[in-house]
């Protein structure tokens, strides 16, 4: 699982006035909390971009005054008005500890239902899991080679050691839906399924 590295300092001042001057610097306030104690620091916008505009899930070692935190990204604040990074708040991974965090999905193989015509739709992108830090990985992968037309995977079809799945078990996060085309196909079968019964109709009143 990659790993990106954030150099930033401790924070010595606190209230509105000293972040305000922080993010006047291009700095972003942040705190580390889960550990022995919760850390406050901050560091520059910029380092923070390879963890924030990515839809990977990631490790962040954070190195503070010659100390290295290994944590994950658990909420982040932007602001209304220009939509620029204004806090961070990391979970910092301790090893006996478990922690939750949202892994992604992958997909993986070419489902029966594609064959045949139809469409994949993911409905999922992540599942909430519940694992010690050692166990964590960049992503869980989900096979739909056995997924049929009309068919779904649910939370509860994904199996993954070491995982505790917290979301709804009956929640599908991927299914493959008829495409326009083949429901027109069925479409038109359909009455000409059914039209034999009545062209037979009139024949049999003439015999009579």
């Amino acid at each position: 699982m990659k790993t990106i590295t954030i150099e930033g300092q401790l924070r010595t001042g606190f209230g509105k006035g000293a972040t305000r001057q922080l993010r006047s610097q291009e700095l972003v306030p942040g705190v580390i909390y889960g550990g022995s104690q919760e850390v406050n620091f901050h560091a520059p916008a910029a380092a923070f971009k390879k963890l924030v505009y990515t839809p990977s899930f990631q490790i962040a070692e954070v190195k503070l005054d010659g100390k290295t935190y290994r944590t994950i990204m658990k909420d982040l604040q932007f602001d209304k008005v220009d939509d620029k990074l204004i806090h961070v708040d990391l979970l910092e991974l301790v090893e006996d500890k478990k922690v939750i965090a949202d892994i992604p999905l992958k997909f993986v193989g070419v489902s029966k239902g594609v064959k045949d015509g139809g469409k994949l739709v993911t409905k999922m992108k992540s599942l909430k899991i519940k694992t010690y830090p050692k166990y964590l990985k960049a992503q869980i992968e989900v096979s739909i080679d056995n997924l049929e037309l009309n068919g779904n995977i649910r939370v509860e079809d994904v199996k993954e050691e070491h995982y505790e799945i917290l979301n709804s078990p009956r929640i599908p996060i991927a299914s493959v839906v008829l495409t326009r085309q083949l429901k027109q196909e069925e479409a038109t079968a359909a009455p000409a399924a059914g039209a034999a019964p009545a062209a037979a109709a009139p024949a049999a009143a003439a015999k009579k």
